[in-house]
């Protein structure tokens, strides 16, 4: 499942959220380093050599980390036509550098660039120190040459529209959000909106590692960057260096069965955090599970009906969403939802404003989005799998979805209408996932994690023909660095000292 908003479905990364401090940026520049092999910057067809063949200028940004431009082609079928840019940072290992490490935080949309900014969040100091850590904007997001769909009025509305439509209006204005969307992509001029398939941007990680000196790609992704992992996987199998692919999607899912699971994903989530909630006394949800439930969704129910006031704005239904998912992403983060969740009771819109903002990527300061994470985040979606159901088919789908999820299985079920409206078709269809012939791949999965769910990661492993499985028993998406030593500690084994888990590790 690709994780999307208001159209597709609705998983963003928010690995992200709430970050505070950068990474070390505490290795030294390696401008000096050897020069790539021959068999590094090898081109699979000679009109590629010339973007094999190129060297990152690397530059100071950000204090102490590098940043450069990757030059790609815009359409790999084509490359003596347009070409596009990816924007490429790093963070450089101290002394004991083994190798470089691309990172990705998901998405489709999060920024590769924020997610090695925010590094020392995310990895632990030994592979910090073992690996140059290589963040990047996948083509169409951030700094790369990106997707522009929408101005911040109109997407302003395509995150507030009401998800769960029960008029004959609210159903309208569902739909024209999508249809907007999807306008304002095919009108950009430039055509990247056509180009940012995951098998491109797979395309994109192997011009990358050639442009390291890397004669195998060493990764890290997460959520939605576990696809575009399994993905390069597929495509350069003999290329894969030491993977790992933590809060996996499973490979070759119908949108339904997607959208159906990511629902109870997240409905396993709410309850996790009201079963805390009530375990901790004087909960201010109730007494049980089922009540502290229930009035989350009366909640949810009175801002459909009349918006909450949130200081100059107003919260509506599809702010309220993606304000209550959010703090399910990290069960750290529950805390703020505590918070939002409590002043919403007493009338006050604000605090789940903040979360839906910190969702979308919008400045709640300055009116204004600071990234392009939703337009980038329905245009791969949708352009990797442009199934799109119709409001008739939708409705046919809602009482499963309403059982199997109460809380959220309406809004994830309209959500299979979101790509109806795409204009695009990739021009290179999403492969069969086995990656027969790599190396280990390390696949996690976490047993309550909302937006990836556990059987996903079980799929994953086994579909890889050397997948190898390490599972936490925990709360929250992901889980490398989520407080659990067992995962860490196999991961890091592995990463620094290659040291393959046994597959089935339980944690």
């Amino acid at each position: 499942m690709k994780p999307t908003a208001v159209t597709g479905a609705v998983v963003l990364t928010a690995l992200a959220v709430f970050t505070a401090g950068c990474g070390a940026g505490g290795g030294t520049p390696d401008a000096d380093r050897v020069s790539p092999s021959a068999e590094a910057t090898a081109a699979p067809t000679e009109g590629l050599q010339t973007f094999y063949s190129q060297k990152l200028d690397w530059k100071r940004c950000n204090g102490a980390f590098e940043c450069a431009t990757l030059e790609v082609p815009l359409d790999y079928s084509d490359p003596t036509g347009r070409t596009i840019d990816v924007a490429v940072i790093k963070d450089p290992a101290n002394e004991k550098k083994i190798g470089s490490l691309a990172i990705n935080p998901g998405g489709p949309g999060g920024s590769g660039i924020d997610y090695a900014l925010y590094n020392n969040q995310s990895f632990s100091p030994a592979v910090r120190d073992s690996y140059d850590i290589i963040g990047f904007d996948p083509r169409g997001v951030g700094q790369s040459t990106p997707v522009d769909c929408l101005d911040d009025k109109a997407l302003d509305a395509y995150v507030a529209v009401d998800p769960d439509p029960d008029t004959p209006a609210e159903e309208k204005a569902y739909i024209d959000t999508g249809v907007q969307m999807a306008n304002g992509c095919a009108a950009q001029k430039d055509g990247i909106s056509a180009h940012v398939s995951t098998v491109e941007a797979a395309r994109d990680m192997d011009v990358l590692r050639a442009a390291l000196g890397e004669d195998q790609l060493d990764y890290f992704g997460a959520s939605y960057g576990t696809q575009l992992g399994s993905t390069y996987a597929e495509l350069y199998p003999d290329r894969v260096g030491r993977f790992v692919l933590d809060g996996a999607i499973a490979p070759g899912l119908s949108v339904v069965d997607a959208n159906l699971a990511q629902a109870k994903g997240f409905e396993v989530a709410l309850r996790s955090y009201v079963e805390n909630c009530v375990d901790e006394g004087s909960c201010f949800l109730g007494d049980s599970v089922d009540e502290g439930v229930e009035r989350v969704q009366k909640l949810m129910a009175v801002v459909d009906a009349e918006p909450l006031p949130a200081d100059d704005r107003e919260l509506t239904a599809g702010n309220a969403l993606y304000g209550l998912i959010t703090p399910l992403y990290v069960e750290s983060y529950w805390p703020y939802l505590t918070e939002a969740l409590q002043a919403a009771m007493k009338g006050n819109g604000a605090p789940l404003m903040n979360l839906s903002d910190n969702y979308s990527g919008r400045d709640p300061e300055g009116d204004r989005y600071i990234n392009n994470t939703m337009e980038a985040n329905w245009a791969v979606n949708c352009l990797d799998d442009s199934t799109g159901l119709s409001p008739e088919d939708v409705r046919k789908q809602l009482p499963a979805f309403e059982k199997a999820a109460p809380t959220f299985g309406a809004a994830l079920a309209w959500m299979l209408n979101g790509c109806a409206a795409e204009k695009f078709k990739a021009t290179e269809p999403e492969p069969e996932i086995d990656a027969e012939g790599s190396n280990p791949i390390v696949v996690i999965g976490t047993t309550r994690d909302p937006a990836t769910p556990y059987e996903w990661a079980e799929d994953l492993a086994e579909a890889l023909d050397a997948g190898v499985l390490v599972s936490r028993d925990g709360d929250g998406h992901t889980g490398y660095m989520q407080g659990n030593g067992c995962v860490d500690d196999a991961v890091d084994d592995y990463l620094v000292n290659g040291k393959v888990p046994d597959d089935g590790l339980e944690c």
